[in-house]
């Protein structure tokens, strides 16, 4: 198995449609929160993802929150929301995916894990066995520790993203 390969590659998370997601056969999205649905510790979502969030709701996709963060980050978040969450996943180890998994009730075929890092969500995604949808990060971090976990990452990055239809 490819550690760092991801199903499919997007701009931005509002870039997956349900149609996209019914092709796959996916049911229930796994999210990540910073530099996925809003920049770096950011309380408030990105442009457009309420709506897309909505979208996937009114469509019948699950959702849930799994982020490393702690909960005075992520609760307040996955509640303006409305989504469910899990906090200190361990990303890229399988306690966040084992309890978002339950959390959604669905086998891991019908799940598909969303986010921007490559070490996190894309490893994490791989090593659990279900599908990557990987979106590119909303914005760089500025830190010395993000920029040079940015840089490792570049190998990995996709060439090409998926074109909106």
């Amino acid at each position: 198995m490819m550690l760092f390969k991801s199903t499919a590659y997007f701009r931005r998370v509002t870039d997956i449609t349900p149609e996209f997601l019914e092709k796959l056969g996916v049911k229930g999205l796994i999210l990540d929160v910073d530099n996925t649905l809003t920049t770096h510790d950011n309380p408030m979502p990105a442009e457009r993802v309420p709506e897309w969030v909505n979208l996937m709701k009114k469509n019948r996709i699950k959702l849930i929150i799994v982020s490393n963060n702690h909960p005075p980050r992520v609760k307040p978040f996955a509640d303006m929301l409305g989504i469910d969450y899990v906090c200190e996943g361990k990303k890229p180890l399988s306690k966040g995916f084992n309890e978002a998994v339950k959390k959604l009730k669905l086998d891991r075929k019908n799940i598909a894990a969303v986010g921007d890092q490559i070490f996190t969500d894309v490893l994490g995604a791989n090593l659990y066995g279900i599908k990557m949808l990987y979106t590119a990060p909303i914005e760089h971090e500025k830190t010395t520790f993000f920029k040079i976990k940015r840089t490792l990452e570049k190998p990995f990055l996709p060439k090409k993203f998926e074109i909106k239809e």
